[in-house]
């Protein structure tokens, strides 16, 4: 790999993270994805977190797969040709714990908060040489390095090193002319019972599946593009599904072009990081 020497540490493995891993697996940087035990992704067919779900997570060309511990991560990052998926909620025992001998001095070159909480959950600007965080909740300069900007429209994706992203508004951006209707949230907190699966054409109104007995329904034509997964234990409120108006099932199964721009913006943060670095 040409960056071997740059450990990447991507926290989180949704579909905007997966979008980030795409990039930088193919501009060859090594990477280990850091997970929750029981992840809480919506689009599980282009997100690398489902490796967590199910063990294994092909995504187009991308294979990731979960481990159990920090030494078989390192070893796949290392290789390159699989990314390594861990549950690792604190990321201090990971730092604490990598083959400093394998990476450098530093063993995480390169830290990226891809978990688009919409807040600072927990990082800090010293926890690598370059961190950088997508989307609203953080600073650059304080926070972290470097912001990417995570919403739709001219500045998607482009990269802040002085300042904040764009606000959360807390509407989906529009998609085929649906913003917020398109997004299934669950009406009670209890287990969700799905009744079809992603990549399933529905029709309006249509059952899509229940939430401790209370019914989820299609609100328009269009294809489902993600789920919960089922059996999953969620809060009122939780975004647990999404329906797509322009009917292709095909675009369940691909990184979106969102997800790709983010990912464009992280590795240029890297590069030009990389690029001052040298000088």
């Amino acid at each position: 790999m040409l960056f071997s020497h740059n450990l990447v540490i991507i926290r989180g493995g949704g579909d905007l993270a997966t979008g980030v891993a795409y990039r930088l697996h193919k501009a060859g940087f090594p990477l280990i994805i850091t997970e929750l035990p029981q992840p809480l992704v919506v689009r599980r067919t282009v997100a690398l977190a489902t490796a967590v779900l199910q063990g294994r997570i092909s995504v187009e060309d991308l294979v990731a797969v979960h481990v159990t511990n920090i030494g078989e991560a390192e070893t796949l990052a290392r290789a390159g040709d699989v990314i390594p998926v861990l549950i690792a909620p604190d990321l201090r025992p990971l730092i604490s714990n990598l083959d400093r001998t394998q990476f450098g001095q530093s063993p995480i070159s390169i830290l990226i908060d891809a978990r688009m909480a919409k807040r600072n959950i927990d990082t800090h600007i010293d926890q690598a040489p370059l961190v950088v965080a997508l989307g609203p909740g953080f600073t650059a300069g304080v926070d972290c390095h470097a912001v990417v900007e995570t919403k739709r429209g001219h500045r998607l994706g482009r990269v802040i090193w002085d300042g904040a992203a764009l606000p959360n508004t807390g509407t989906p951006g529009i998609v085929a002319g649906k913003g917020k209707e398109r997004v299934l949230r669950a009406p009670v907190e209890g287990r969700v019972d799905w009744r079809l699966e992603i990549g399933d054409l529905v029709e309006a109104n249509e059952l899509l599946g229940v939430v401790d007995g209370d019914e989820i329904r299609a609100p328009f034509d269009g294809v489902v593009r993600g789920l919960i997964a089922p059996g999953t234990q969620v809060p009122k409120g939780l975004k647990i599904g999404d329906v797509d108006a322009r009917g292709d099932p095909s675009a369940c199964y691909l990184i979106s072009d969102k997800a790709l721009a983010i990912g464009g913006g992280v590795l240029e943060a890297i590069l030009t990081y990389l690029n001052q670095a040298r000088r």
